[in-house]
């Protein structure tokens, strides 16, 4: 029962990680630095936005050979599922009208990416291979996490910028709150693991 809690909630937190990013790209007030990336590099590779995060998800996930990292399950379904998530949502997603709702939505979708970052994370079935990089990064290093974490971003947002991925208020708000949202919503999600009967 505990593996299928598990994996309920790896799955339904992927799929709303891709919503929220569905929201944020509506709204086009800037994306976070990744997406920024996925933007700029989606028409030139020729394929979708979502096809585009899950090919990125998949060449980062090589990274992590020289780095020694081993994926769990939910690496794989994280590369297959959010991409896809996000092409489905913005199907159905309308273009919102007027600064306000694009403000709103903008908002919603940061907020719903911190829990679902929680959820997929709390599930414990391994890290996204954005996240598997930078932990990587710090454990060959020996660099702390917000050096490596914020050198990672950076050279992500310039590059997605060069291409032309949307880079606005949006960024800077995500860049912000991001943090503090997931930190909040991590114990919230977690599953702990069962506990071991005692010996003797």
């Amino acid at each position: 029962m505990m593996m299928h809690r598990r994996l309920f909630q790896l799955f339904w937190g992927l799929g709303l990680y891709g919503f929220s990013m569905a929201l944020m790209l509506r709204a086009n007030l800037g994306l976070d630095p990744w997406d920024v990336l996925h933007q700029g590099l989606a028409p030139r590779l020729g394929l979708s936005f979502g096809m585009t995060v899950n090919l990125i998800g998949a060449i980062v996930l090589l990274l992590w050979w020289p780095l020694r990292q081993r994926p769990g399950l939910g690496t794989v379904c994280n590369i297959l599922v959010i991409g896809t998530a996000v092409d489905l949502s913005l199907l159905i997603l309308p273009t919102p009208e007027g600064y306000a709702l694009r403000f709103a939505w903008l908002t919603a979708g940061i907020v719903l990416n911190g829990m679902a970052g929680g959820a997929y994370i709390g599930a414990g079935l391994g890290p996204g291979p954005r996240d598997g990089l930078m932990t990587g990064f710090c454990r060959r290093t020996g660099l702390p996490v917000k050096w490596v974490r914020t050198g990672i971003e950076i050279g992500i947002l310039a590059i997605g910028w060069l291409l032309g991925g949307t880079v606005g208020l949006g960024t800077i708000f995500y860049a912000a709150t991001i943090g503090w949202i997931v930190h909040h919503a991590l114990p919230f999600f977690t599953i702990a693991p069962p506990e071991r009967p005692a010996l003797g």
